[in-house]
């Protein structure tokens, strides 16, 4: 597998891996009926380096990474993941996380921050604590999952010292 960044050929991959999630509810706080021009917009913004795990020329796997804040908080980033579901639980999620933390740590970020773990992606939350994250606070009830009413999101934190 590599990780490589994205380019605009690979929207369309993106995009097949995003759809679902985004559908979905259940992990990212976004419009279940977000359009594909917003969703690459938000993926591929400019305020973000988009990159994507590829097996096979295909591409399987799709993460941001950007500062987490501004002026003073500009040495934290923060990432986003999703990994195509047919490709799921193959380690590809943890070769990316793998991936953004060593380009974090090279561009000069001190520390890597999730703002918004939903508390129900079990997965996510124990790879996230494998890798080193802890949780260092919880918002009750801040995510509507569509099938588990209201659950608690976690913030991830992780230094790259």
């Amino acid at each position: 597998m590599i990780v490589r960044p994205a380019s605009a050929e690979d929207r369309p991959a993106i995009w097949a891996i995003m759809e679902p999630v985004i559908r979905a509810g259940e992990t990212y706080a976004l419009d279940r009926d977000m359009t594909e021009g917003d969703a690459m917009a938000y993926w591929l913004g400019s305020d973000k380096e988009t990159f994507v795990a590829a097996e096979d020329g295909q591409v399987v796997g799709s993460y941001y990474l950007r500062p987490n804040q501004r002026g003073g908080g500009r040495h934290v980033c923060n990432c986003g993941y999703m990994t195509a579901a047919a490709h799921a639980g193959r380690g590809i999620a943890r070769t990316m996380c793998a991936h953004s933390m060593e380009m974090a740590r090279l561009w000069g970020f001190r520390a890597m921050q999730f703002n918004f773990v939903v508390a129900t992606n079990v997965r996510a939350v124990g790879l996230w604590s494998a890798l080193g994250f802890e949780i260092v606070g919880r918002l009750p009830h801040a995510f509507e999952h569509p099938s588990a009413g209201f659950v608690d999101a976690f913030v991830m934190f992780r230094d790259l010292a």
